[in-house]
């Protein structure tokens, strides 16, 4: 599960490698997070924020985390 800061974290936080590395992670492309999804995503609080940007933008609902963006 996640708490608040998660969202706030997801609307700042950079992705810290890979072919995205420095792109906050709400703006990482549909496709890479689904890719994640297939293979894995990371273990820790980046795989939980990978997996609830995955949630966030199947939904539609990117829109909440907007106001959150530094």
């Amino acid at each position: 599960m996640f708490d608040k800061q998660h969202l706030v974290k997801l609307a700042n936080m950079p992705m810290p490698f890979g072919k995205y590395a420095g792109r906050v992670l709400i703006d990482l492309p549909e496709e890479y997070l689904l890719w994640f999804a297939k293979k894995g995503f990371p273990s820790g609080e980046l795989g939980i924020l990978m997996q609830l940007a995955l949630e966030i933008r199947i939904n539609g609902l990117e829109s909440i985390i907007k106001p959150l963006k530094k």
